[in-house]
């Protein structure tokens, strides 16, 4: 199935000069949002995972579902203040800013193999920090997915020894 199909371009969002991909039509359409689903769960099938933590806001869409779909649990990794137990917290590099991200310090059980995933692979200043975040907690990252990849950003770079997955891979804007 061809996921770009499904996928909007909105340009100048969230300001001049970056092409937003919106993947609601995609959420919409039930086939693409199932084909999705069972791509990346047969990824993360394929690498054991016990858990799968995804990033606020958009990879918690498919991250759960992933989980649900091999049985695994979901670790939701938020922004700073937004959980209620001790977390750790990594900062990282947005394309338009800074941010940082939490999880509760309880979240991965030690040696827990870890799918880390979120909607979109851009710089990859959020997947890093989600892989530093489990590194801290004791577990260990098997694989990063993303429904869609901007290669032309080298967001792999960041995620080095990183078995990495994108559905639909942008090699230019």
């Amino acid at each position: 199935m061809d996921l770009r199909a499904h996928i909007r371009d909105i340009p100048d969002f969230p300001k001049a000069g970056i092409m937003f991909r919106d993947i609601t039509p995609l959420l919409l359409h039930p086939q693409a949002l199932s084909y999705a689903i069972d791509e990346i769960a047969e990824f993360a099938q394929e690498r054991q995972v016990d858990v799968v933590a995804a990033a606020e806001a958009r990879g918690f869409i498919l991250g759960g579902a992933v989980a649900r779909a091999i049985g695994a649990g979901f670790i939701p990794v938020r922004k700073q203040g937004k959980l209620p137990w001790d977390t750790h917290s990594a900062e990282y590099v947005l394309e338009y800013g800074v941010d940082a991200l939490e999880i509760h310090q309880d979240a991965v059980a030690d040696g827990a193999r870890v799918l880390v995933h979120d909607d979109l692979l851009a710089t990859g200043g959020t997947a890093a920090a989600v892989c530093d975040l489990i590194a801290k907690a004791g577990g260990e990252v098997v694989g990063c997915s993303f429904l869609a990849e901007l290669e032309f950003l080298s967001g792999r770079d960041k995620l080095p020894g990183c078995d990495v997955q994108s559905l639909v891979v942008y090699d230019s804007e």
